[in-house]
């Protein structure tokens, strides 16, 4: 990631809370949910510029109907979806809670080997339950 100023940390903010998603998810079916922060945009220069910054993916999203037009997709997780908020959080509004809980929580309930005791996984998907409750509109 390269390092941001603080007006395009805030501008980034801005775009999350607006076209974003904070949230923990799954990407494998065995995998516990993990961190993943997402922007969809029909404007693809600015998710490029977003994924040439910050890292990431940037895919193209499906079309539904003819008369839609093209829409696109930014995204990182885990790590790089932590490091993400970290730079962005104190400039987020809607999604504030959920980053927030997200960055104080997530390693203090995930097993780095990923090797979970019954009491670790009930913890881990409490938080789980909580940001998808904060997520809910």
């Amino acid at each position: 990631m390269i390092p941001l100023e603080e007006s395009e940390k805030a501008n980034l903010a801005g775009i999350v809370d607006g076209e974003g998603t904070v949230t923990l998810m799954k990407h494998h079916k065995n995998e516990t949910p993990i961190p993943y922060v997402s922007i969809a945009n029909n404007n693809l220069k600015l998710l490029q510029w977003i994924k040439y910054r910050c890292g990431g993916l940037v895919c193209s999203k499906k079309k539904y109907k003819p008369q839609h037009n093209d829409s696109f997709a930014w995204s990182v997780r885990q790590d790089r979806a932590l490091c993400f908020l970290g730079e962005i959080v104190k400039y987020l509004i809607v999604k504030k809670p959920q980053a927030t809980l997200i960055l104080e929580k997530y390693k203090s309930v995930t097993h780095r080997a990923g090797k979970y005791t019954p009491k670790m996984l009930s913890d881990k998907m409490k938080l789980v339950a909580k940001i998808r409750e904060l997520n809910q509109r």
